[in-house]
């Protein structure tokens, strides 16, 4: 059973309500130790001075903030402590703003916002007047020494909070060259028509579970097969060979026409039309600027 990680309260305006939160994800990855191969026992770091390669002992050890010259500023526990957001058990909304505002960029980690018993009457308020009028709360909170944005947002009966970046902390895409010329490519509304109807043709329903992390399945069915004393060797796969530039409206055309098959052999496709509308005559390309 899950454990909860954090309790406090949410707080609007004058109103209190006691909540705990639970991690919404778990994280699944495969993780190796280095192993000396001559003793197959696991390798341990250590700390060494870059001066003489001796090793540190742990109470030699601090922190240090390199400046551009390279010269170091220690920065004692004791000083940062003493910076540290003023301990609070409270996830403080300070502001409702439309979902739809917030670019998903900006969400982080997830968590669970499970109610008090004595209080689900408040909680489920709050879910449905933030589902009716379809925003979310942006609050402050701090959670282990450190203060977090959040977003709080109502979802499938249930309220989860979100962490969030920074505006500063965001890569701006102004400085990423190859952005720059998009807005000078040229496209013709005979191949915006086919674009248009390939991504139609491939339109469904989200459904998460459907996808897998193939790769770590992988790595752990190699691990499963030489636990039980296999020794055959793994190929790497081949390169693959570069790909020829071929002509985007065949290209187009070719993925509509696979598209369709692939969905006519799905045990769950609907009838479709006998055939899809055409694409409107070839004319002259333009340049289309984005909004």
């Amino acid at each position: 059973m899950p454990r909860a990680i954090w309790s406090g309260a949410i707080s609007f305006g004058l109103v209190n309500i006691p909540i705990k939160l639970y991690n919404a994800v778990s994280r699944k990855t495969v993780h190796f130790n280095q192993i000396d191969t001559r003793t197959n026992s696991r390798i341990k770091q250590k700390r060494v001075s870059d001066a003489d390669e001796s090793e540190v002992p742990a109470e030699a050890l601090a922190k240090g903030y390199q400046l551009s010259s390279g010269q170091y500023v220690i920065v004692t526990d004791e000083e940062l402590a003493a910076l540290d957001p003023e301990a609070s058990r409270t996830v403080e909304i300070e502001e409702f703003v439309d979902i739809a505002d917030i670019d998903p960029v900006f969400y982080d980690a997830a968590y669970y916002v499970a109610p008090d018993k004595a209080t689900l009457k408040p909680y489920a308020l709050l879910y449905h007047a933030m589902e009716e009028t379809g925003k979310v709360g942006i609050a402050r909170f701090v959670m282990r020494t450190k203060q977090y944005l959040g977003a709080v947002r109502p979802v499938d009966g249930r309220l989860m909070l979100s962490t969030m970046i920074y505006a500063d902390e965001l890569n701006d895409p102004a400085e990423i060259g190859e952005l720059e010329a998009i807005d000078e490519a040229e496209i013709s509304d005979r191949e915006l028509a086919m674009a248009r109807q390939l991504v139609e043709s491939l339109a469904t329903e989200f459904q998460p579970e459907q996808f897998h992390d193939t790769h770590r399945e992988r790595v752990l069915e190699l691990i499963e097969r030489k636990a039980s004393g296999a020794t055959e060797v793994v190929e790497a796969p081949a390169e693959p060979a570069a790909e020829k530039v071929v002509d985007l409206m065949a290209a187009l055309e070719a993925s509509v026409s696979a598209a369709k098959k692939s969905r006519q052999r799905h045990p769950t496709a609907a009838p479709t039309d006998e055939a899809a509308e055409p694409a409107p005559a070839a004319q002259k390309p333009r340049k289309r600027k984005s909004a």
